[in-house]
């Protein structure tokens, strides 16, 4: 049976929508921005790296990365983000949210300067000194996903909880739309400063000495918002769900949120006390008694943010075809190497405008109303649905006059995945588990999906590589073809909608009803009993 919540988590689970919500979801918001934006500011200049490092004289075609070269330089911030959730994870439940909060952002401030700079000016000193501070941004990147999900889910009220951590996720959107605005803006501004020729009519000239910096100064952008942040997180206090249930500091948890929520809130410390000293609020994530309570819901949210993550950066595979099938990249020859990077900067904006940016805000106008279990059901499904109508009619698409149509289709597949598990992978972790392992269980899940993250953008641009060899792209080995990868993709997609049955639904319910907290020794969970009720036969 369920115990009276603390005072002061019933106060935040019941407050009104006030500015101290919006200020936490632009403080953590302003972490995702900056996080999108370097991770993904990167594909902007990957062709302008290889015109100017790895130029061959005589060749028909611009240089262009050779494929490890690529794979490190888009594949290494992965690696670091995936060891930063899991780190950063279990640092924020030892150490609290906001003290580890803080460490994050310098470290992508640092890294964020330290990729726009080289040892040497040859290519392997370059690239080797970019792939090296790539890691470490994503390092830092990797602690903003459970400390920002856990922040949020922590001060939210259990109404709106939702739309909040939804609307931080959110962020991602302008933040890969603001790396394509620079791009813009730096390489408009370099072209209109410094001439040069199309490739085919004079290659060398093609790519200026001043090109050198448009790259520079692009990765390096991403130091800005993240600096701008910096002072508001460290003003932040500790969340109080931390602040009682861990640190078990009933007085300290009040006196921050009677500030924060400007009411008067009794310090309750004999009530946290005996629910803390419970057996049942003691165990550790190696334990028996959290396999039984959260076993299934951690694999849940681990397996469902794997599968979404491989179709999601699988997206690389077609975004060259789609660009060039509605002629907003041109072939490279017909550009200068400034101009090609203003051509990318332009399409990667439009197609967050159209695609990325609307589907991330539905899921937040829309979550608390449908819940989370059903918009990640419904995404999965029509992920699934689009994939294989991409994949079984794959020639009938390749045609010309059908091309647009390619388009919609995959611009429908990837609105779906942001207004569908994209969204909630992020969000139902940071809400089923005990605040002691919250941050921790949300590291976990999200560096599952970062796994998944790696085999999509990789795994899968050596296995959509052409069956015959004489039309492989250069460096690659033959794979399974585009079509047999979009069949792939489609049933990852369907198993991620079968693995979602394993994901509780949270919706309107507080965190301690939710882990299990404020119930009595030996009693089912709120969260249990939702489980089972979903899941038991009519």
């Amino acid at each position: 049976m369920a115990r009276d919540q603390l005072q002061v988590l019933n106060a935040l689970d019941v407050a009104k929508t006030q500015l101290y919500h919006f200020t936490a979801i632009v403080i953590a918001g302003m972490g995702f921005f900056t996080d999108a934006y370097d991770l993904f500011c990167v594909s902007l200049v990957t062709k302008l790296l290889g015109r100017i490092y790895y130029h061959v004289d005589g060749h028909e075609k611009p240089g262009s990365l050779p494929p490890n070269v690529a794979a490190a330089v888009n594949g290494v911030a992965l690696c670091g983000t995936l060891a930063g959730q899991l780190f950063f994870g279990w640092l924020g439940d030892k150490m609290g949210r906001k003290r580890v909060y803080g460490m994050t952002l310098m470290i992508m401030v640092i890294c964020s300067i330290g990729s726009g700079l080289s040892f040497g000016k040859e290519a392997n000193g370059v690239i080797a000194s970019l792939c090296f501070f790539r890691f470490w941004l994503g390092f830092g990147i990797g602690g903003d996903y459970p400390l920002s999900a856990t922040i949020m889910s922590e001060y939210a009220n259990k109404k709106t909880r939702g739309a909040f951590i939804a609307a931080v996720f959110a962020m991602q959107g302008f933040g890969i739309l603001g790396g394509g605005m620079v791009a813009i803006i730096v390489s408009a501004a370099f072209n209109a400063a410094f001439k040069a020729p199309t490739y085919e009519n004079g290659a060398l000239a093609s790519t200026v000495p001043q090109a050198d910096y448009v790259w520079r100064i692009i990765v390096m952008f991403g130091a800005v918002p993240a600096a701008l942040t910096y002072y508001w997180r460290m003003k932040m206090p500790e969340t109080a769900r931390y602040t009682a249930l861990v640190a078990k500091n009933a007085k300290q948890a009040a006196a921050d949120m009677s500030k924060v929520l400007q009411v008067e809130i009794t310090a309750e410390q004999e009530k946290l006390e005996q629910m803390t000293d419970e057996r049942s609020n003691q165990f550790g994530l190696f334990s028996k008694a959290f396999l039984r309570r959260h076993g299934l819901h951690l694999l849940g949210t681990t397996s469902t943010w794997f599968l979404l993550d491989i179709a999601f950066y699988s997206q690389n595979l077609f975004q060259k075809d789609i660009f060039s099938a509605v002629g907003w990249i041109p072939p490279a020859k017909t550009m200068n190497a400034i101009e090609e990077v203003y051509k990318i900067g332009r399409a990667q904006t439009l197609i967050a405008l159209c695609s990325t940016v609307p589907g991330y805000w539905f899921t937040v106008a829309l979550i608390d109303h449908m819940g989370r279990f059903a918009i990640q059901l419904m995404g999965f499904f029509f992920m699934t649905v689009f994939m294989f109508a991409l994949a079984i009619p794959y020639h009938h698409w390749t045609l010309k006059e059908n091309r647009i149509g390619f388009v919609v289709m995959y611009a429908f597949t990837f609105f779906f995945a942001n207004f569908g598990p994209n969204s909630t992978t992020f969000i139902v972790p940071a809400e089923i588990f005990p605040a002691r392992l919250r941050s921790t269980c949300h590291g976990i899940s999200a560096a599952a999906g970062k796994a998944g993250a790696i085999i999509g953008a990789f795994g899968f641009l050596y296995a959509a590589q052409s069956q015959d060899k004489s039309k492989t792209d250069a460096g690659y080995p033959p794979g399974i073809g585009i079509k047999n990868s979009l069949i792939l993709l489609g049933v990852i997609n369907f198993l991620g909608m079968l693995f979602t049955f394993l994901v509780p639904e949270s919706k309107g319910r507080s965190l301690e009803e939710m882990s299990g907290e404020n119930e009595n020794e030996n009693e089912p969970t709120e969260l249990q009993i939702s489980h089972s009720a979903r899941t038991a036969p009519v």
